[in-house]
């Protein structure tokens, strides 16, 4: 195993001070032109590396970001369809309020991990992938390390940790992901995904639709975060209709339900000959792995001996299992209200003043930056 630096390291800069809801249509509304260009990954993090990792038949490569050199590593796995670009804000931000070090991973099948088999998306195999990455950045020299996960990388975070595959594990947050929620929602999730655009004319229109649509609520976590998301087309056309993009993200509401069915069938054969940008994975593909990746998770989670929070955008998302298990002192847990799904780029402060207060509390790490706990224990 071995790991090779990607891009020479850059200064961090710490950021200003992020879901899903339903992809459907939204009128660009009145007023002052918002700025949708993106943002590179540099502003947050300090170096970008792709890690190899030997399997019995190739090496697999994993793309990683980080910031710091010092104190507990705090790893990050993101959600299905995103990247590691999508904790970008938040990195810069718990970074800047405890000793830590930080390190995103692009998971299988996402952003620019590069491996032999991209489809094989079970939580087995996942969850192997964490560890193998882990032991080629430290070897045996581990450092104590804090799993944090959302959605899909907070199952995958809960598999890894059940399975043992992280030794040096110091603490697991897992974000708004919850079995009971979670199983009940896949059966409108291919609905979901139809209901997304295919393509986009430009990276700053993915960014617009994003925010527009919901899927993400801060623009700039947007602007960094959906550039791990889509990627440039092989075959497009240079011109692109402006109509294709307008199609996206506008519908007539009076239409009838079938009328509306072949409106955006219409709509998808135009993208899919004017396309700029589409998806990095297809996760309509993926969906024999879902029930892997949550079924049995509650108990997973309450079985994993160290110390553990879940962040949650509603308290609704709270299943029987987690509700008896927050009542027994099992798990911290703290609700982060007017947040969507992707709670960590909605609300990045939040999240890390929640996970800062979280580990100095257990004396995982201590604060910096006057970051004050507002935990008495602390």
């Amino acid at each position: 195993m071995e790991k090779q630096l990607h891009l020479s390291r850059l200064p961090s800069r710490p950021p200003m001070p992020t879901g899903v809801q339903s992809g459907s249509k939204m009128r660009m509304g009145p007023g002052r032109k918002r700025d949708f260009s993106p943002v590179p990954w540099s502003q947050y993090f300090e170096s970008m590396e792709d890690v190899e990792v030997e399997n019995e038949s190739s090496k697999d490569s994993f793309r990683i970001y980080r910031i710091g050199s010092e104190g507990p590593v705090l790893l990050l796995l993101h959600g299905g369809g995103h990247s590691a670009l999508s904790w970008a804000v938040f990195s810069a931000v718990i970074f800047n309020r405890i000793n830590c070090r930080v390190v995103a991973i692009d998971l299988r099948g996402h952003g620019d991990t590069k491996v032999k088999n991209s489809e094989d998306l079970s939580a087995e195999t996942m969850s192997k992938d964490v560890g193998k990455v882990i032991e080629a950045l430290y070897g045996e020299n581990l450092p104590p390390i804090m799993l944090i996960g959302h959605s899909m990388g907070g199952a995958i975070a809960v598999h890894a940790a059940a399975s043992n595959l992280v030794p040096s594990l110091l603490g697991l947050c897992v974000i708004d992901v919850v079995e009971g929620t979670a199983m009940d929602a896949l059966n409108s999730m291919q609905n979901f995904l139809r209901s997304r655009p295919k393509t986009f004319r430009s990276l700053e229109n993915a960014i617009e639709w994003s925010v527009k649509s919901g899927q993400i609520r801060n623009l700039e976590s947007a602007k960094v975060s959906m550039v791990g998301q889509v990627k440039k087309c092989e075959d497009h056309l240079s011109s692109v209709d402006s109509k294709a993009f307008e199609g996206i993200i506008e519908e007539e509401e009076e239409e009838e339900e079938g009328e509306s069915n072949n409106k955006r069938k219409k709509e998808d054969d135009l993208e899919l000959k004017e396309c700029s940008y589409t998806w990095r994975i297809e996760l309509a593909k993926t969906e024999k792995y879902w029930d892997g990746w949550f079924r049995g998770l509650s108990n997973l989670f309450l079985s994993c001996s160290v110390p553990k929070l879940l962040l949650l955008a509603g308290v609704d998302r709270l299943d029987k299992d987690l509700t008896i298990g927050q009542m027994q002192g099992k798990f911290q847990m703290q609700v982060l209200p007017q947040c969507g799904h992707a709670v960590h780029e909605d609300a990045p402060e939040k999240v890390a003043e929640a996970l800062a207060a979280f580990m100095v509390r257990h004396k995982f790490t201590e604060s910096k930056g006057g970051f004050q706990c507002l935990f008495p224990a602390c």
